[in-house]
């Protein structure tokens, strides 16, 4: 590995491909995966994730509700693995997400979801795990090894096969058509040059991360980036919910990224963004036009959904060379592991 190239970095580069082989090799395990859950006609969707996988989690939320519109809740995993209470999750679906399949509380809540009554089914990086086993079905991302401790390429891979089952699941052609161009996508969003927002946090400590809908999610995801590479307090709010309060400090240079995907969000997003932008904020928008603050580079997909997917991979190019440039080796954060068990 050349001094130029972190793992990080060229994992980031391999999300296309990766993206490309999930697609291919694992559409056999989202169609029974989508069968299980159209036979089970669930009533809710439960996740169980923890860190970038619950971010992913977030995503499948939003992804799950707008288009087959069943409510998604994220569980806490100590439900089971601390306090030992099986939830009533008859005729729902839970979804456990987990890079190493390894982390007891995850396995501990999944298996209790299964218990109780849910389809469960695992998104992992390794189906030769304890969450594998536990599963009624088993998505394996195919993402490869990931030696960098920030999640990248696995981030992506776990939302796409969560995206991917509900597709499947909700016989939605217009997503199944943006999957399959999806790749190629990935490879224009990794040419997206961010290099201006490098610049403008220079002497800054906190920014905000903002979205909306599953650009909330991706927000979430940016922001524990900017902490875990990057040595920057980053807090992600909704577009709306930073009107409520947070955009009180945003005065003076106060830095604001602002992740627009081309969905029915847009607008307000934008509107959003003036308001703080008005207030003295240093605003970057991911939109062509924004009525206010800088705008930042995109590739656009051909779905709403598959939209924020793209930004993200951008922002891990940008995340990236940021790190390098403040002194920090964003493979090896001080203080983590690749793997985290909890309990």
């Amino acid at each position: 590995m050349s001094e130029h190239m972190t793992h990080m970095k060229r994992e980031i580069t391999e999300i296309p491909a990766v993206t490309a082989r999930l697609l291919e090799t694992g559409a056999d395990a989202f169609k029974a995966a989508a069968g299980a859950l159209d036979s089970a006609d669930p009533r809710l969707v439960a996740t169980i994730a923890r860190g970038s996988s619950d971010h992913a989690a977030s995503y499948l939320k939003y992804a799950c509700e707008l288009t087959a519109g069943i409510p998604v809740a994220s569980i806490g995993p100590s439900i089971a693995s601390i306090y030992g209470v099986d939830l009533i999750l008859e005729r729902a679906g839970a979804i456990g997400i987990s890079q190493s399949g390894k982390s007891p509380d995850i396995v501990a809540m999944l298996e209790s979801a299964k218990r109780s009554g849910a389809v469960a089914i695992a998104i992992t990086n390794t189906p030769a795990s304890p969450l594998a086993d536990t599963a009624d079905h088993v998505i394996d991302i195919c993402a490869g090894e990931e030696k960098s401790v920030a999640a990248t390429k696995t981030f992506v891979t776990s939302a796409v096969a969560g995206l991917a089952i509900l597709a499947q699941w909700k016989k939605d052609t217009a997503l199944l058509n943006a999957l399959a161009a999806l790749p190629r996508a990935l490879e224009a969003a990794l040419a997206c040059d961010w290099s201006d927002l490098v610049a403008a946090l220079e002497g800054s400590n906190s920014l905000y991360v903002v979205g909306r809908g599953p650009g909330a999610a991706i927000a979430a995801e940016a922001a524990l980036k900017f902490k875990e590479t990057s040595g920057l307090h980053a807090e992600a709010y909704s577009a709306a919910e930073v009107l409520h309060g947070p955009a009180a400090i945003v005065q003076k240079g106060f830095p604001v990224l602002a992740l627009c995907a081309n969905d029915k969000a847009r607008a307000s997003i934008l509107e959003t963004c003036g308001k703080l932008a008005g207030q003295g904020g240093q605003v970057f928008v991911t939109d062509d036009a924004p009525d206010a603050g800088t705008a930042l580079p995109v590739a656009r997909t051909r779905h709403p959904l598959t939209d924020p997917i793209a930004l993200v991979v951008s922002f891990y190019g940008f995340i990236e060379a940021l790190a390098r440039h403040r002194g920090f080796n964003p493979d090896t954060p001080p203080h983590l592991r690749k793997v985290t068990s909890t309990l």
